[in-house]
């Protein structure tokens, strides 16, 4: 498979600053590396009128959020709870700052971006438990941080996309809150890691390869076994009636994209509405890359959009 031009100018760069893979890096080195590398970026950010953050309870104690807001005043707003990517191991706020900014923005909702704990200090199903607890919270208490309890979507990217969608599970299951969209950007649907796509792409396709996958898995899961488990893995679910509306990106140069095909399908079988998007020559990583990616700038447009129509 061949990569995106513009693509293959920032490998060139990567491999021009000979970063050690993730596998390779204790989980506090490695996090120190996804910080670092994110502030590199220099990246203007998009101005947002209010930013500020707050703590909501969760399963073993409070959760930072973070929340966004594309206005002034107080009136309520549809609401994206957004969960960051990062292997369930690496990753933050700071990290994945500009998607928040650049979805708030572009949706003109108010966003709230939760740091859920994260693996090897808790492993699963702590981060799936943070996740959902932030969710449920921020929909029955909507008012508190001005947006519309009635207009509520979840999202995320790589493991966050993963989280987003145990969320929605448990929100059918649990009968509420009702979600308006779910929006899954190459999700972690299968910790089996098993899928064609970990040959085709297992490394040279950008800073996430099959052993960085392992890397990952490993450290959230307590054993083998719990990739069994739908809160680990999704397309493990029972049943995949009665869930929201989805978009689903998928990159096509990435060891995860089979498992975005395979959940979207999943999806569409059980009579959900599904748009999904598979961007050619993209890697995993590029929609967190505008504007220095032509297709980021898209893909993040795009995901405004269906979160949008959503709440409208």
């Amino acid at each position: 498979m061949t990569v995106h031009p513009q693509v293959r100018a920032m490998l060139d760069k990567l491999a021009a600053a000979n970063l050690p893979a993730v596998q390779t890096l204790s989980p506090e080195a490695a996090r120190v590396q996804m910080e670092e590398t994110t502030k590199a970026r220099g990246l203007d950010p998009t101005p947002v009128p209010r930013i500020w953050q707050r703590e909501v309870p969760g399963p073993s104690g409070a959760i930072r959020v973070r929340l966004y807001r594309p206005e002034e005043g107080d009136r309520p707003l549809p609401l994206l709870v957004y969960f960051h990517g990062g292997g369930h191991v690496i990753g933050s706020l700071d990290t994945h700052d500009s998607v928040a900014r650049n979805l708030c923005m572009g949706a003109h909702c108010l966003v709230a971006s939760v740091d859920y704990r994260l693996a090897p200090e808790a492993k699963f199903p702590a981060a799936a438990e943070d996740a959902h607890a932030a969710t449920a919270w921020l929909a029955a208490h909507a008012a508190t941080v001005g947006a519309d309890g009635g207009r509520v979507a979840v999202g995320g990217d790589s493991a966050g996309a993963n989280l987003a969608a145990v969320v929605a599970l448990m929100a059918r299951d649990a009968g509420g809150p009702a979600l308006a969209l779910q929006l899954l950007v190459y999700p972690i649907a299968d910790y089996a890691c098993d899928t064609p796509s970990y040959v085709r792409f297992a490394r040279g396709y950008g800073p996430l390869e099959a052993e960085g996958m392992y890397w990952f898995r490993d450290h959230y899961l307590n054993v083998p076994g719990d990739a069994d488990d739908w809160r680990a893995s999704p397309i493990k679910a029972a049943r995949f009636d009665g869930l929201p509306p989805t978009h689903l990106v998928t990159a096509e140069c990435d060891v995860l994209h089979d498992d975005g095909v395979a959940y979207a399908e999943r999806l569409r079988q059980a009579g959900n509405t599904v748009e999904h998007v598979d961007y050619p020559g993209m890697i995993h990583g590029f929609f967190s890359w505008a504007p220095m990616l032509d297709d980021s700038v898209t893909a993040q447009a795009r995901a405004a959009a269906a979160l949008k129509q959503a709440f409208s």
